[in-house]
């Protein structure tokens, strides 16, 4: 009789109750994968890293990965439901391969949307080689373009590891990635580069290997490090502007270097604030009177030396205490007699007068820069 009543009842038929497990499972395995893409989309477009120190059920902290699809389990029951130990052994979608290859396919789509903006239209290249964490050659690659309508676009593109900065090599590796996207050598108009031999070398830098191919392809030492290297260059001839900064960069660093002292500087500056606004002599506001710390210029940054210059001012009344109350409370004769020597030549004229003098010039450039743009 069971049988018969079964035989009676479509909905109890193997085929349709086969389907209807699938359509379950698929449903099931779809909020799985979704789940993974888009942590990892949040992961990638907020720089965090993905992995943990430990990625095991019985760790407090599993990583970023896992704690944000742990997170979306806590808000939606259905997701919860299907995730980490909810899940298939065999399908849980969390493994550093899977993560890695949903990026792949996230940068694939971005890759091939940029190649769709540049469509039929002649495009430039930007390229720098730089030297990863575990010291490897790594080349950025980025195109320059003017998409359909009419604005100028950088985006950034590749990133490939090379085995030698050799133009010949550098050239072999860009050819592979633009022909993988049918980017035709013959509608390269500009290269950016910095200024070394393998890149700007007339007979065998890089530059000459494309003009051979492409004589439109003009060949454009990157401003902002030309610019650098001009500054340096200055600084190094003017002996009194040399020595400015190796001293202000040995008072930051000296500031910097304790979290203790990084901290005594912080209270100072909060003090003095209060202080100012107190005597209404600074502007109140939304934004306005933030607390901030010294900052160290960047070798290959020229922008930051005037952000450091800049800093450095405003900052000068507070470095001045510092520097005195470690003069008389420094916790070891070295401490209290680099902090004199530092306020020393802090007081001295010389030093004052080429930081206001280094403040004025630094900025009219990035003025002038700007008004270039």
């Amino acid at each position: 009789m069971e049988k018969w009543e079964n035989l009676r009842n479509p909905n109890q038929y193997i085929e349709r109750r086969i389907h209807q497990q699938t359509e379950k499972e698929k449903k099931q395995n779809r909020l799985l994968v979704m789940t993974s893409i888009e942590s990892v989309k949040w992961l990638a477009l907020q720089g965090c890293a993905f992995r943990g120190h430990d990625e095991s059920t019985e760790s407090t902290n599993r990583g970023n990965f896992i704690e944000l699809i742990k997170l979306h389990g806590r808000a939606n029951k259905e997701i919860d439901d299907v995730v980490l130990e909810n899940a298939a052994k065999n399908a849980k979608y969390t493994s550093p391969g899977i993560q890695k290859e949903i990026l792949k396919i996230i940068t694939d789509c971005v890759r091939h949307k940029i190649r769709e903006e540049i469509g039929d239209a002649k495009f430039c290249i930007l390229v720098d080689e730089a030297v990863d964490e575990s010291h490897n050659e790594q080349m950025a690659i980025i195109l320059r373009y003017v998409d359909s309508d009419g604005f100028v676009r950088e985006r950034f593109f590749e990133v490939v590891s090379v085995k030698d900065t050799n133009a010949l090599t550098l050239k072999k590796e860009i050819c592979v990635v633009l022909r993988q996207y049918n980017l035709l050598i013959t509608n390269l108009r500009d290269q950016g580069y910095d200024g070394a031999s393998n890149m700007r070398g007339e007979w065998n830098g890089l530059q000459a290997l494309f003009l051979r191919e492409c004589p439109s392809a003009y060949y454009v030492h990157c401003f902002a490090h030309r610019l650098q290297l001009a500054l340096v260059a200055v600084a190094k001839d003017v002996h009194d502007v040399w020595l400015f900064f190796q001293s202000l960069s040995s008072i930051v660093n000296f500031v910097s270097a304790s979290a203790k002292r990084h901290s005594q500087l912080k209270s100072i500056r909060e003090n003095e604030i209060d202080n100012l606004i107190a005597a209404g002599e600074v502007p109140t506001g939304t934004g306005a009177n933030q607390v901030c710390t010294l900052q160290r210029a960047g070798a290959t940054r020229w922008s930051s030396h005037f952000a450091s210059v800049k800093r450095f001012i405003e900052m000068f009344g507070s470095t001045c205490t510092l520097l005195e109350n470690l003069i008389n409370e420094g916790s070891n004769n070295s401490i209290r007699g680099e902090a004199k020597g530092a306020l020393k030549v802090m007081k001295t004229f010389d030093f004052a007068f080429i930081l206001l003098l280094m403040h004025e010039v630094l900025e009219n450039l990035i003025f002038c820069v700007k008004h270039c743009k």
